[in-house]
């Protein structure tokens, strides 16, 4: 039979808290968007290596100042956070917390890749929601070291009225820093399965695996730690993920591991079952590389990707996300054909509250983005260009004076959210080039900002960028293109293309 041969990390990009089903020959993921909309990204995948994005869950969660960015406000490290992801009864399922709204979300559709799913919404925060089907009755298990779990009606829009609402199981307390969380809930085979992280505060002191398992869903349940390794890297457990069964009976994993500036990255494990529990990797380890018992499919488009803009109705490609809602009266792919135009709708201050920033991911262990930029109609006192973005971002742009001269200008967060310019230089053209190369081989978590006028000789501007994965955004770093006004609204900046490369080596770009 053919494989497919798989190489860890099968994602070296940000694709945080997984669940992964397979239906028939096709396997399905879900990933935390955050403060990224469109939101709760599907992709899909035949091999397990070649994973395609095909949709999203949503296109915004909730309209106000928080989630528009508006009156200085923002929903940094929060919005959607561990959707869990279930088939039944023909309808593929999404459920999440919102922990800005103070919500719980259930959507559903038939079809999985039209972007076009129903929702309900539920009060109350469901930390790590996992949704469990079982038979006629669904559940939704949640929680952070009391576990608990909730009924739902039969077609999970609502709390079933008098349904079961308890304390399933309070998990372990000793020796940890961090109780069990991101729990995924399965019945295989008559038996209950409910898989968690744990933090340990002594021997290894990281992230592991950890399975419960009980005859009966409200019965007594046992644990094992089942994974336990770091794969060399700087102690970050791998952990918090998905089990799933092949065509061919064959189980794997797919959690992630902490790494540093690039985000939290996927690996795919095999998975044995000895004495009725879910023991992954092999012995005990994560595999730098592995066959999966799946034929070989074509790669499909990658998950981040170069753009021309061009766009015969207007839409963006799937791969682009917005840095909050954005503003759709505001950008265009149809005003100036060929170009991606952004305006100016509202005025701030920093990069981080600018609406319509629009960003893909980035890659390990080294990328590139570029894009051209023409600045003619910028006014006074806007910024235009592209950035790394996160908490601690980067920028490389033009900035328009108070006396109408242009600045190619980089700029870092000043400690406050705010920018500091550590670079500067005329620019005598409405256009120019501008690139960030991204260096993260081996937590290195580099930065370097460029420009050029002709595409051919590129100078570098400012210092490098020494990336850091922060809490307050909670998502790894993402290469974006912006647009805002800090004084009066109205203009706009015109982007010819945006080029992106993934990178083997630092040096393939010297």
């Amino acid at each position: 039979m053919a494989t497919t041969t798989l190489t860890n990390p099968v994602i070296w990009a940000d694709v945080p808290d997984i669940d992964v089903i397979r239906v028939a020959d096709t396997f399905y993921m879900v990933s935390t968007s955050m403060h990224t909309v469109p939101g709760c990204p599907i992709m899909r995948s035949r091999d397990l290596k070649h994973w395609e994005l095909v949709s999203y869950v949503f296109a915004i969660i909730a309209d106000n100042d928080e989630q528009n960015l508006r009156n200085g406000k923002n929903i940094y490290g929060k919005g959607s956070w561990a959707a869990s992801l279930r088939y039944h009864n023909d309808a593929f399922y999404v459920c999440f917390s919102c922990n800005d709204t103070d919500k719980f979300y259930v959507y559903q559709t038939k079809d999985i890749a039209s972007s076009n799913w129903s929702r309900s919404i539920i009060d109350g925060l469901h930390h790590d929601p996992a949704l469990l089907f079982d038979d006629d009755r669904v559940y939704v298990i949640y929680g952070v070291g009391d576990i608990r779990i909730q009924e739902l009606t039969a077609d999970a829009t609502a709390v079933k009225p008098g349904g079961v609402d308890q304390l399933l199981l309070s998990t372990k307390k000793e020796g940890l820093r961090l109780r069990c969380e991101g729990g995924h809930a399965y019945k295989i085979d008559g038996r209950y399965y409910l898989l968690f992280i744990e933090w340990t505060s002594v021997g290894n002191q990281r992230r592991r695996q950890v399975c419960y398992r009980a005859d009966a869903l409200l019965g007594e349940y046992e644990r094992q730690v089942i994974f336990d390794d770091d794969m060399g890297y700087h102690n970050k457990g791998i952990a918090q993920g998905a089990i799933f069964d092949t065509p061919n009976d064959q189980w794997y994993a797919m959690l992630f591991q902490d790494h540093d500036a690039v985000g939290r990255i996927p690996y795919i494990l095999p998975v044995s079952w000895q004495d009725g529990w879910p023991m992954i990797g092999v012995d005990g380890k994560a595999p730098a590389v592995l066959e999966v018992d799946l034929p070989p499919s074509e790669p499909g488009t990658p998950l981040v990707v170069s753009d021309d803009f061009e766009s015969l109705d207007g839409t963006l490609k799937l791969n682009w996300q917005w840095n909050h809602n954005p503003d759709h009266a505001s950008w265009s792919l149809q005003e100036r054909p060929g170009y991606l135009r952004l305006r100016t709708g509202s005025t701030t201050d920093t990069v981080l509250q600018a609406r319509n920033t629009l960003t893909q991911r980035t890659e390990g262990p080294a990328c590139v983005g570029e894009t051209k930029l023409d600045v003619s109609a910028l006014r006074p006192g806007d910024y235009a260009g592209l950035i790394a973005l996160q908490s601690h971002f980067g920028t490389v742009g033009v900035r328009a004076a108070s006396d109408g001269s242009l600045w190619l200008e980089m700029c870092i967060n000043d400690g406050t959210g705010g920018e500091k310019t550590t670079d500067r230089a005329r620019l005598e053209a409405d256009e120019v080039l501008l690139r960030i190369v991204f260096n993260f081989e081996d937590s290195i978590d580099e930065a370097d900002f460029f420009y050029s006028l002709d595409g051919i000789t590129w100078l570098s501007i400012g210092d490098t960028l020494q990336m850091k994965y922060t809490l307050d955004h909670f998502m790894g770093y993402r290469v974006g293109l912006f647009c805002y006004a800090s004084r009066v609204s109205g203009g706009n900046a015109d982007f010819a293309y945006f080029g992106y490369r993934k990178l083997s080596d630092i040096e393939e770009l010297l």
